[in-house]
């Protein structure tokens, strides 16, 4: 069985987060560890605190797990601080990590944001060189890129922006424009769009992590980037057309929906 690491934040509603990353590691048939960068209590309305666990407790959890277990691909979400970054960069030296898929996570669905804002420097010169995949929604690519998004031809521009910062890939999210879902891949060559309808739904809690954690399991699995790009976007779609309305806020998305009708496909 393939192994997948997450070295992100907890979500104690279970949608986002920690928890999210592992129910899709097991919907897509493997293993699921898990590296607590931070402590969130949050739910689907708001965000109410935030206590980040130390770099030096990072870092060991990170050495408990690369000790002892082959690790096929490494998820990323959110890493608040500065230190806690640059705690994770480290480990990356030491251990070199295959698959590395960095979401990088600066705000929850409902707006409150999940990065200190001094940060961002430190993810662009320490985070995001390490990124085989880079999954930024709209408002993080612009924060990353400093160019407002308009358009398709804009998603694709801040991808090459985002790409010369040393990442091997850029998938921009295009969720949060009008219109169809439509991401962008930017593998240093070629740009690559995955377009589906958009859903009309408020239940949308979870839906980044979601998205990375199917793309690190299909990598995992041996599939290409555009490969595991495609069916983490159907996969996502899937949990989001069959949403969850749990909460007040922003349910969360039906991560086993298609496994449960289906039982688990052998890709």
């Amino acid at each position: 069985m393939k192994k997948v690491l997450s070295i992100a934040g907890s979500d104690c509603s279970g949608g986002a987060g920690i928890q999210a990353d592992l129910k899709t590691f097991s919907a897509h048939g493997v293993f699921g560890m898990s590296v607590i960068a931070a402590v969130v209590a949050e739910n689907t309305s708001r965000v109410i605190d935030i206590q980040d666990v130390t770099p030096d407790m990072i870092q060991k959890q990170i050495d408990a797990v690369f000790e002892d277990i082959d690790v096929d691909a490494v998820k990323v979400g959110m890493l608040s601080t500065p230190s806690s970054m640059k705690a994770v960069a480290e480990k990356f030296r030491q251990y070199k990590p295959k698959n590395i898929v960095i979401d990088p996570v600066m705000y929850a669905k409902n707006g409150c944001p999940l990065m200190n804002p001094n940060a961002v420097d430190t993810l662009i010169k320490v985070v995001i060189p390490w990124a085989d995949v880079l999954t930024p929604n709209i408002p993080e690519t612009e924060k990353i890129s400093g160019m407002k998004i308009l358009s398709i031809s804009d998603m694709e521009t801040a991808a090459k922006k985002i790409h010369e910062m040393g990442c091997k890939n850029v998938v921009v999210k295009g969720g949060h424009a009008v219109g169809n879902a439509i991401d962008v891949l930017y593998d240093g060559q070629e740009f690559y769009h995955y377009e589906t309808h958009r859903i009309r739904t408020k239940n949308t809690h979870g839906t980044g992590c979601t998205f990375s954690s199917a793309i690190a399991s299909n990598l995992a699995l041996g599939l290409s980037i555009s490969q595991a790009v495609e069916l983490a976007k159907q996969y996502v779609t899937t949990a989001i057309e069959h949403a969850l309305d749990i909460g007040k806020g922003n349910g969360p998305t039906h991560h086993f929906y298609d496994m449960y009708r289906n039982g688990l496909k052998k890709i």
